[in-house]
């Protein structure tokens, strides 16, 4: 089971997990500035944070380079609700459309070019928020219905439930139980973002790990996966600014 312990720094945050899934220590970095030190049940917390301490300048790197990419696709701005919104669909930035209507609460009707919120006149921006991330949820879990289903087969294997939901450390992730879990922001990125997570995610029921058979068993699925994967690393923040609840 993993366990969290978050350390904070001046210029980020470090965030320990000690997992069951690992087979070695890792870091991963994000642009979000959060830092996590993973290593597996067995290895020693005070080995972990020795290795930590020998990448730390690697990780500043990382940082300063993630800054730079995320300054060149800065995060969407909050939606205003006047008309003049876009939204991300599936890699396509459609108008985004507010239709007064007599219902009792909002509806959302996605079209070939463009995306129809029906809602009560007094609803506020929040409630739009709320009912448009739903609506994207729902179209986000036929979507990864879809991949799934499509990738299970040549894999072998069958997962037993999916869970879409929004995490913020995180694209999907897979249990030994078999349960996959997927973030509804996937549904905003090209097809083949999604495709490529719900791929990594159903290899993780052959090998439980990132070990080089992991990864070779994704390129073997998906050749041009690393393409997805940069794509992930460098624009993947901006899929966390739209209807973000901050």
């Amino acid at each position: 089971m993993d366990q969290q312990i978050e350390l904070f720094r001046d210029d980020y945050t470090l965030t320990e997990r000690r997992s069951a899934r690992a087979r070695n220590i890792r870091i991963e970095v994000r642009p979000d500035r959060s830092v996590t030190l993973i290593y597996p049940h067995w290895v020693a917390r005070s080995e972990a944070l020795a290795f930590f301490h020998s990448r730390e300048a690697w990780v500043r790197s990382k940082l300063v380079e993630l800054a730079q990419h995320r300054a060149a696709h800065p995060q969407p701005a909050r939606l205003r609700w006047d008309g003049a919104d876009q939204i991300r669909l599936r890699g396509r930035e459609l108008p985004l459309k507010l239709e007064p209507a007599r219902l009792r609460r909002a509806a959302v009707r996605f079209e070939a070019d463009r995306i129809v919120v029906l809602a009560p006149a007094t609803d506020t921006p929040a409630r739009l928020d709320a009912a448009l991330r739903q609506a994207l949820l729902q179209q986000a879990r036929l979507d990864a219905r879809a991949h799934l289903d499509a990738a299970a087969a040549p894999l072998g294997v069958v997962y037993r439930e999916l869970r879409i939901n929004d995490p913020q450390t995180q694209w999907g992730s897979c249990n030994p139980g078999a349960v996959i879990c997927l973030s509804w922001r996937l549904v905003m990125a090209p097809p083949e973002v999604f495709r490529y997570v719900a791929v990594h995610e159903l290899c993780h029921l052959v090998h439980m790990d990132h070990s080089s058979r992991f990864w070779a068993l994704v390129e073997r699925q998906m050749p041009d996966f690393e393409q997805h994967k940069r794509w992930l690393r460098d624009r993947g923040h901006q899929l966390q600014g739209w209807l973000s609840r901050r």
